[in-house]
């Protein structure tokens, strides 16, 4: 089979190789898919770079999700799988033409459900939907700030906050941007580049404290949403995007300490996710992340916009595209 290879860390240009590998088989508790194509995450911009620790060992096959079709099932997934069509979230080996993963990661679609609307359900429908609905549940009225709202989990994040009648404020970068934003329901647009981002919360919201931030950016921009929210505020941490422009060192410095008893003197709660530990160690919510998610898009709750499909030969330019913020939306790669 054909996959890409990251064979040291760098430009995507010049540690990605397309390759032929073994063919996978699948464990016990796992399903082989045979891909039509396979989405990608800001994580895997930053794996290709080095900047994510989960990331396998090189040389490594990324990529945190398929769409296919299961052609092998091990002997403890259920049989009933092979010949179904699914979205799936693989730990790792997506960018292959066959893949494994459990088969709790994986969600049946329908033959007419688009890859690229398929794969935004994957690993960031699952993110959307475990961040606003378990671990941070909205409610009806909440002011919610979304960071990086054009992104691939930040839209999804906005269309559920609007669904469940929050007065969702959403941050992107330019005005096209900012329009897609408004679009999906948001009441406030703000454009990352128009100034500092918390006056421009404040004024929004006439001075009004958040409810709820949803923040895949970190750095400086912890400290500023831990100020915008009041008593009973939740901040929730599911990237480090601004790790990407700096050293690690500055990345954590900018965050600063955070002391709990603080936290609760104040009513004000600090929770983070990181998909692949939930998926190890909590799998039955995986499973139930995936699936609520493929049953909102068939509700018409989740319109994920998919910025591109692109050929698979075309992974190096596209990864390249996603780390410069060009791309909004869900950006795919078909074989």
């Amino acid at each position: 089979m054909k996959a890409w290879v990251l064979t040291a860390h760098g430009a995507p240009e010049r540690v990605l190789q397309l390759r032929e590998r073994p063919e996978p088989e699948p464990g016990p508790t796992q399903v082989l898919i045979r891909s039509e194509g396979f989405g990608l995450n800001y994580a895997d911009a930053m794996a290709v770079r080095g900047l994510y620790r989960d990331a396998p060992p090189l040389p490594s096959v990324l990529g945190y999700e398929t769409v296919g079709r299961v052609i092998a099932a091990g002997a403890d997934a259920p049989a009933a799988l092979i010949g179904q069509r699914v979205t799936a979230i693989t730990r790792f080996g997506g960018y292959a033409e066959l893949a494994v993963t459990d088969h709790r990661a994986c969600a049946t679609i329908p033959d007419a459900l688009p890859l690229g609307e398929a794969a935004a359900l994957a690993t960031q429908g699952a993110t959307a939907w475990y961040a606003t609905r378990v671990l941070c549940p909205l409610r009806k009225g909440e002011r919610v700030l979304v960071h990086s709202a054009a992104g691939g989990v930040g839209q999804l994040i906005v269309q559920l906050a609007v669904d469940t009648g929050c007065e969702v404020v959403g941050i992107a970068s330019g005005a096209a941007k900012c329009e897609q934003v408004r679009g999906m329901g948001a009441a406030h647009a703000i454009d990352r580049g128009a100034g500092d981002y918390e006056a421009l919360v404040r004024a929004a919201l006439q001075g009004a404290p958040l409810d709820a931030s949803f923040n895949a950016v970190g750095g400086s921009s912890f400290k500023k949403d831990m100020r915008l929210l009041g008593t009973g505020g939740r901040l929730v941490l599911y990237g480090g995007a601004e790790r990407g422009r700096s050293s690690t060192l500055a990345f954590v410095w900018r965050m600063g300490v955070v002391l709990p008893i603080f936290l609760m003197m104040r009513s004000r709660s600090l929770l983070g996710i990181n998909m692949l530990r939930l998926g190890d160690d909590r799998p039955a919510i995986l499973t139930e992340c995936l699936r609520e998610a493929v049953d909102a898009h068939a509700r018409g709750v989740l319109r994920p916009h998919v910025h591109g499909s692109l050929p698979a030969t075309a992974l190096p330019q596209a990864l390249s595209e996603l780390a410069a913020g060009t791309t909004s939306g869900k950006l795919v790669l078909r074989w």
